[in-house]
Formats: structure tokens, C-alpha cells, sequence
């Protein structure tokens, strides 16, 4: 009998009003918990695992390699050593953003000089600007540090492209959950086309708040659009996809995707050196990730544009609409076809 009560105050429960509000409040409670969790695992005490550095003449004397050995016992890592014949192709290197910094000793080995690269990542620039004074008075070695790609004056810390991301992937997918809630009778051809019409206009005003209001960074203006723009769009359509696939619990993967794992893995707050390796890995295949790369390498190394992250966001894009298409079927959704709209 108490078996039978039990089940039967289940259903009337599972029935009522107050289920799918439980069920939200414990997901909040959850979802509060992984959200403050991922951005402290992965910023709150960033740790170099390697770092991609250039040298070139440490073989000359012993200053250079006592140098780098103290400067790895210093960061508690092991620096990722490419030899290079020339300075010239070391500083080509960081251009190419294969290198974060350049250490050379120059001819007669009296001192070392380390070049970061502040505009390749902040925080590591900021790590080994400060490391290497201190282990250059430890070695006895003098040393020179110069930042050859400083930021731009408006954005010391190289946070903004990190919080425009921030802005064009939330807002996509706020979007995408507005036009279904305020606009549940769009068709699905509809429903992408209003998508790709917010995200047009966002990324429109993303960039003009950024650039022309607040003149925080100078941003190629065009560039900087189409990144945005295909960020929210794709944001906006990864939850269009899910909610045809899942329905209302939509917001889940795509909060779970975009946020919890996208957002601190891209690489816009700390540097991917210093992220968690697993972080590091998949950082850059995720939309928050390729937008941020392909900003970051638009602003400051315009000469040295790289597919990769266009093809992230444009697969991103393209792959959760047509999977959305395939699927308009279940889309919560749409009208019969009528004469009027």
C-alpha cells in the first residue's frame, strides 16, 4: 500500500505545476555551481605548461643556458625551445603567432635579451616579464625585456576581444530563445533568416560600440563585423538546432557548450599556454575559441590571417543548420501555410 501511495503522489506530482519548476530550480542550482567552477579552473590560477619560445645565439656561451634553465625552474614549466639562425625569423615566428616570445643572446653573450609579444598573449607576456628579471639576478645574468607588439593603448590587459566574443555568443543564443518564445509561428526558412538578420545587426553594434563610441580598440571594421556576426549566428543557431532536437531543455547543451566549456577554453582571458592542457586542446574548436582567434589575429596580425578559425565558426554555422533543417519537422514552432502571415 505504501508502495502504491508513493507512486501515486509521484504522478500527481510529475503532473503538477510545480514539477517543471523544481526541475529548473535544481538545473539553476547546478548550472551556478559548473559556471563559477569552469571559469575558476581555468583563470583563476593559470599555470604555463609550455610555452612556445624562439631562441637564437644561446649556444654561444653559458649565460643563455643558464638563463633558460633558471627561467623554467622559475615558472615551474618547461619552455617549448625553437632554434632559430636568425632573429629575423624568430620575430617572423611571432608574427605567425607560433611563438610567444624571442630569447637571443647577442654576439659577445654579455646579457640576455628576452622579446615578448604582449599583443600574442597578455598573461604570458606578463608572466615572463616578470619572471625573467628575477632569474637574471639569480644567474648573473643581465637582462634586457621589451614587448616588440605591445596592445593597444585602450585594452592594457587584451580583454576586450575576449568580452565582444563574450557578447556576440550570449547574445546569439539569447536571441535564438527569443524568437522562439516571441516568435513561435516563424516558419523554419524564417526562423534562420531572422537569425542571420539579429546576428547582422549585432555584430554591427558590437563592433561600432567598441570602435567608434568607446574607441577602446581599433578594430578592422568590416573584418570584425563578419567575425561577430557569424559568432552570434552561429550561437543563435547551435540552440535553434538543439531546441529542434530536445525541445525545451535546449538551454542546457547549448549553455553547457557556448559557456561553460567555450567561453573559458577560448583563450580571450588567459592565454592557451596557460590554460589546462585539456582546455588548451579543445579550446580553439569550439565557436568562442575560433571567434576569439580569428578577432585576436584580425586586430594585431592582420598580414598573417589564418583559415582555421573562419572555417571553426563557418562549420559551427553551417553544420547546426542544416542539422536544424533536416529536423524542422520537430521545430516547437512555425504555422500551418495560410494566405497571411
Amino acid at each position: 500500500m505504501a508502495g502504491v501511495s508513493f507512486v501515486g503522489c509521484w504522478r500527481a506530482f510529475a503532473r503538477s505545476a510545480y514539477f517543471p519548476a523544481v526541475v529548473v530550480s535544481l538545473i539553476l542550482g547546478a548550472a551556478a555551481g559548473l559556471f563559477a567552477g569552469s571559469y575558476t579552473y581555468a583563470m583563476a590560477n593559470p599555470t604555463p605548461h609550455r610555452i612556445p619560445t624562439a631562441v637564437v645565439g644561446i649556444d654561444r656561451g653559458s649565460a643563455g643556458r643558464s638563463f633558460v634553465d633558471g627561467l623554467e625552474e622559475e615558472l615551474d614549466t618547461s619552455l617549448e625551445l625553437h632554434d632559430y639562425a636568425t632573429y629575423a625569423g624568430a620575430r617572423e615566428d611571432i608574427e605567425e603567432q607560433r611563438v610567444f616570445a624571442v630569447l637571443r643572446v647577442p654576439a659577445g653573450g654579455g646579457r640576455v635579451e628576452l622579446d615578448v609579444s604582449g599583443a600574442s598573449g597578455s598573461s604570458v607576456a606578463e608572466l615572463l616579464t616578470k619572471a625573467a628579471p628575477k632569474v637574471g639576478e639569480r644567474v648573473g645574468v643581465p637582462v634586457v625585456v621589451r614587448d616588440v607588439n605591445p596592445l593597444q593603448p585602450g585594452d592594457p590587459r587584451g580583454l576586450a576581444l575576449f568580452y565582444v566574443t563574450i557578447a556576440a555568443v550570449i547574445t546569439g543564443f539569447v536571441g535564438a530563445i527569443q524568437l522562439t518564445i516571441n516568435a513561435p509561428l516563424l516558419n523554419p526558412a524564417e526562423r534562420i533568416a531572422f537569425t542571420a538578420g539579429y546576428a547582422l545587426l549585432g555584430g554591427f553594434a558590437i563592433t561600432a560600440v567598441v570602435d567608434w563610441l568607446l574607441d577602446a580598440v581599433r578594430l578592422p571594421f568590416a573584418v570584425s563585423w563578419a567575425i561577430l556576426s557569424l559568432t552570434m549566428y552561429a550561437s543563435g543557431m547551435v540552440f535553434t538546432m538543439f531546441n529542434a532536437l530536445i525541445g525545451r531543455w535546449a538551454m542546457l547543451p547549448t549553455w553547457g557548450l557556448m559557456v561553460l566549456l567555450g567561453n573559458p577554453s577560448s583563450g580571450g582571458a588567459v592565454s592557451w599556454p596557460l590554460l589546462p592542457s585539456v582546455l588548451g586542446a579543445i579550446g580553439r574548436w569550439l565557436p568562442p575559441g575560433a571567434s576569439v582567434n580569428a578577432q585576436h589575429t584580425a586586430v594585431y596580425f592582420a598580414g598573417y590571417q589564418k583559415a582555421d578559425p573562419y572555417l571553426v565558426l563557418s562549420a559551427w554555422a553551417l553544420g547546426s543548420t542544416l542539422v536544424y533543417w533536416t529536423w524542422r519537422h520537430r521545430d516547437p514552432g512555425g504555422r500551418e501555410p495560410g494566405p497571411g502571415l
